[in-house]
């Protein structure tokens, strides 16, 4: 894609404007860090230009304040003082339909996973939100927690001018066809490789 250009022009009868503009279902995954932060980098480009944004975490601890919620809640907050921006909800473990890994059998978290997804799709339903980021969605469709044929149909199917991030290791294979964009996060080198742990500021 030189300069941003692609490299051959599908005949679909699609204008320009119309082929650039459509929704986007991006997934980001891989073994590596780094798809969430180019999740939320997405967000901000997004926020910029006024959209709604809607941040849901699936895997993440609650106890965990991740540098990026305490970002967008002030960019939240400009949106709603000044009108600056767009709309932003951060919902995450321990808040509203989230689920985490606390007390309670397995069972118990799958159904709170499966809420999560049936609030998203009440929201996509009603087009709540320009971009949704799917933090660490990957897991509970690992686990078949989800149903990822679902998930497909629902995305493929979403109407209006949404588009959709879904982060996390193991994307399956069918999401990886569905989607527009798919970028693998691979492994080169790590601090962790030399026995280093997550530092502040960089992991969190």
């Amino acid at each position: 894609m030189p300069q941003g250009k692609p490299e051959a022009v599908p005949d679909d009868g699609l204008t320009t404007r119309q082929r650039r503009n459509r929704p986007l279902l991006i997934v980001h995954t891989g073994q590596m860090k780094g798809k969430s932060t180019a999740a939320f980098g997405l967000a901000l480009r997004g926020w910029n230009q006024g959209w709604s944004i809607g941040v849901f975490q699936f895997v993440k601890s609650a106890k965990w304040k991740v540098g990026e919620e305490a970002a967008f809640t002030a960019l939240g907050e400009l949106h709603d003082s000044t009108g600056q921006g767009g709309p932003i909800e951060w919902h995450k473990m321990g808040s509203g339909w989230s689920w985490s890994r606390k007390q309670g059998s397995q069972d118990d978290h799958a159904a709170d996973a499966l809420e999560g997804w049936r609030e998203i799709q009440r929201r996509l339903a009603d087009e709540r939100h320009t971009l949704y980021v799917l933090d660490e969605f990957t897991y509970p469709l690992k686990w078949g927690w989800i149903d990822t044929d679902e998930v497909i149909s629902t995305l493929r199917d979403r109407p209006g001018h949404q588009h959709v991030v879904i982060t996390g290791r193991d994307a399956p294979p069918s999401l990886v066809d569905a989607a527009d964009l798919v970028a693998e996060m691979t492994k080169i080198k790590h601090p962790m490789d030399d026995g280093a742990k997550g530092q502040r500021g960089i992991e969190w």
